[in-house]
């Protein structure tokens, strides 16, 4: 078991890990590695951990318990992600205004704009003949500009964010290089002097009272009370925001569009029939989830599904392996939309269930459809590249062709 999990954390399997978690699963769903340390591959099991509030999220508390600084910590340790109760309740409430499902209803006439737009765009493209990067060109931009619009930053600023942002997620992976981490902290460092210099900015400004943007929002609750939220603990969040915001989402659209790549009559059926499209994200999140591994801790004995874990036990939850558990999901290796009772674990379960979940799925649920209208050609140009990375599963580019069609058309300028 052990030699098994250390293949996992090399990397040099990455590119697909579902061989091992296989693997691992079949020495049970809850397996121990060492006395503190366990595997959770099968689906109840990951559940259970996920949703028990005596299992906690790797915290400064943790770090200084194991006497190691942590990089996650360096990078996101003031945030929501990497807070246990009642810190993470606390800073919680105050984001969960903007992810209310009547907010998100109201979103999706943006979505619905950014998304036609950025169609329109590569309609044009497929137009002129030219081959292109669905990553680049939708999976990125689409994502940024809807969070964008919910925190109230520049979309001028969009291409900065994704290169800060893809260097501050290394910290999330098993394994790192020094430079990784070097970089990640300036990046960090870059994000949060631009969110200090957009938080003066709207006090300067005199947002109004009824502006509902999270940056002012926020900024509005550590003006009022710094022990509701500190100074450190705004810039925090608005960072983990952000890139929280379009990372998994760009995962879930290259992965989505690799599949409908892959499986041309998937592609023709959503085509005809949008209300497909809910059913066909959730079963990419299952198939190929966005998010693949998280860590949770205890400080007392928690029993899970059993088995016992003893005081300051660590479980690694594969995400990724649980919801390809045969024993909840019959021939998991099979992309089939029409699956029912699909309940993928990829945004999380219990108290830190990710706040954009319905968000991304909105997202996705629009995109596919109009995509899909507006290139009815969408062809491969060249193999899609793998991001090699564990725990933020998605493509570094996905070069394509397409042809315009549908009732999207181009604008005048022909661009975005």
């Amino acid at each position: 078991m052990g030699e098994v999990v250390g293949a996992l954390f090399s990397g040099e399997h990455w590119l697909d890990p579902y061989p091992l978690y296989d693997a691992i699963r079949s020495y049970g769903p809850l397996v121990q590695v060492d006395h503190y340390f366990w595997v959770a591959g099968g689906y109840a099991a990951a559940d259970a951990i996920l949703r028990d509030p005596r299992m906690l999220v790797p915290d400064r508390e943790l770090a200084g318990l194991q006497g190691v600084d942590s990089a996650e910590d360096a990078v996101l340790g003031d945030s929501m992600l990497r807070a246990n109760p009642p810190d993470h309740t606390r800073m919680r409430r105050l984001a969960a205004g903007a992810f209310t499902p009547r907010r998100i209803e109201g979103m999706r006439a943006v979505v619905t704009e950014q998304a036609t737009t950025l169609a329109r765009y590569l309609a044009h493209l497929a137009k002129r003949g030219d081959a292109f990067d669905f990553v680049t060109e939708y999976a990125y931009p689409l994502p940024i500009r809807v969070i964008c619009t919910l925190l109230g930053v520049p979309v001028s600023d969009q291409h900065w964010f994704r290169e800060q942002a893809h260097a501050l997620t290394e910290v999330l992976e098993p394994a790192l290089l020094v430079t990784n981490v070097n970089e990640a902290v300036r990046a960090r460092s870059r994000l949060g002097l631009y969110f200090m210099d957009l938080v003066q900015a709207r006090r300067r400004g005199g947002e109004a009272e009824s502006a509902q943007d999270l940056v002012t929002v926020l900024t509005r609750a550590h003006d009022a009370d710094g022990a509701t939220l500190s100074t450190s603990e705004l810039i925090a969040n608005l960072v983990l925001l952000l890139v929280a915001g379009f990372e998994t989402t760009t995962n879930l659209l290259g992965n989505g569009l690799a599949v409908l790549l892959e499986r041309p009559d998937l592609a023709a059926a959503l085509r005809a029939n949008p209300a497909l499209a809910p059913a066909f994200v959730e079963e990419v999140l299952r198939w190929d989830s966005p998010v693949q591994l998280t860590t949770r801790w205890c400080r007392q004995a928690v029993e899970i599904n059993g088995v016992r874990l003893e005081p300051y036990s660590q479980v690694l939850v594969l995400i990724g392996a649980a919801n390809r558990d045969p024993a909840r999901y019959p021939n998991p290796h099979v992309f089939d939309p029409t699956r029912e009772n699909i309940a993928p674990l990829s945004f999380g379960a219990g108290g830190h269930y990710c706040l954009g979940a319905a968000l991304a799925r909105m997202e996705a649920q629009v995109a596919f459809p109009l995509l899909l209208e507006a290139l009815p050609q969408l062809a491969l140009a060249a193999p899609p590249l793998r991001r090699p990375r564990l725990t933020l599963r998605g493509f570094v580019e996905i070069p394509v062709t397409g042809a315009p069609g549908g009732t999207v058309r181009p604008d005048r300028a022909g661009r975005p």
